[in-house]
């Protein structure tokens, strides 16, 4: 059985929340429709004539990819241009096209995160912070009956995390009163009497992230065919999203060493380096994309190198005379996500029972030669 476009995304948007992307970002389905089967899933960095042929040839009838293929307005759709003939093969090949940028960046288990993995880092922090959860106070009432099953299906979802405690809630007992109406097909009671039920209030606080999550979790474990419930915004503080990673070197290592690392983990024939190579590094931070307009917030953390793409000529002279070393491994650095994306896909589809199968791009899109 096919997973519906529908499901795939929902199962992204676990792993990158639509709503912790930097404003204006060019995020979500930007070509086609998602209401379909989807035979295929192709994860890419960039969405070029290559990879649509790619899509095709495997039958991928979905592109994931981490930039936008449409992200600056387009005053018109002419398809004798290079980038209007990609989008008319999309459109004729019925191949839909979502992106997952910063909000692939920022998210726990996510680019940054890959990144930083790969590289040794034990990342303890993000570089610059962009998005802090809202909470949400979510009361709802059960059935005595049912209490145990609908606090396990909320809890587990993800409800209830205080600071480092899981599983948090708050149960009282009391009556529901009712009365079922006409069409109606009660769980308890008739139609048209008055019903005093036992009934346990269930209180529990629920993230912004994973808020959808949690209520259809909810509404699938409860019995009533209509749900009392109450979700109430709270000024309090959830979990902090941020652009890149800083954190200790498992173990210190010299700039020359730690460039030959960078190169090895993140598949880079060649890298740009700013500082000394013999110097001994400790703590060390890394941005996906182009981040070199933050390693001044990178050097306040603590970080003695910076890992980012596409790093200017004036932003090296600042941080060389502030004394923080950068390595630039490009842009392309980014096509870790590739294969990591593609396994999370992979394994949600597959713990369903679903046919979709999932492709790492092959497709090298760096658009660089290095001689």
């Amino acid at each position: 059985m096919f997973a519906k476009g529908q499901t795939v995304i929902q199962y992204m948007e676990q792993l990158a929340p639509k709503h912790v992307a930097m404003e204006d970002d060019r995020i979500g389905l930007q070509l086609g429709s998602l209401q379909k089967e989807i035979t295929g899933v192709l994860t890419a960095l960039d969405v070029n004539e290559a990879i649509v042929d790619e899509a095709i040839r495997l039958g991928a009838n979905l592109i994931i990819a981490h930039h936008a293929i449409i992200y600056r307005p387009l005053r018109n759709l002419q398809v004798d241009t290079p980038m209007g003939k990609v989008y008319e093969k999309l459109i004729k090949n019925d191949i839909a096209v979502y992106v997952a940028h910063t909000n692939l960046d920022v998210t726990e288990g996510g680019m940054n995160d890959w990144m930083a993995e790969a590289l040794g880092i034990e990342a303890s922090a993000s570089v610059e912070d962009i998005h802090t959860d809202h909470l949400f106070k979510l009361v709802v009432f059960v059935p005595k009956d049912h209490h145990q099953q609908v606090l396990d299906a909320v809890l587990n979802a993800g409800a209830g995390a205080i600071g480092n405690y899981s599983h948090c809630s708050f149960n009282i007992e009391g009556y529901g009163t009712f009365v079922p109406g006409e069409g109606t097909d009660p769980y308890i009671g008739k139609q048209g009497r008055m019903e005093k039920a036992e009934e346990i209030r269930i209180e529990t606080i629920v993230p912004q992230s994973i808020r959808s999550k949690v209520i259809q979790a909810m509404l699938k474990s409860h019995p009533y065919e209509e749900v009392a419930y109450d979700l109430y915004p709270m000024d309090l503080k959830g979990r902090t999203f941020g652009l890149g990673r800083v954190g200790k070197l498992s173990e210190p290592v010299t700039l020359r060493q730690f460039v030959e690392r960078v190169k090895e983990k993140l598949e880079v024939p060649n890298v740009r380096v700013v500082g000394d190579l013999d110097r001994t590094l400790k703590k060390a931070a890394v941005i996906g994309g182009s981040g070199g307009r933050y390693w001044s917030t990178a050097m306040f953390r603590g970080a003695d190198v910076l890992v980012t793409g596409d790093i200017d000529y004036h932003t090296a002279q600042d941080a060389l005379m502030a004394g923080l070393t950068l390595i630039d491994p490009g842009h392309n650095a980014e096509k870790i996500m590739k294969a990591r994306v593609a396994s999370w896909l992979e394994e949600k589809l597959s713990e369903n029972k679903y046919t979709t199968k999932v492709y790492a791009s092959k497709v090298d899109t760096e658009p660089f030669v290095f001689l």
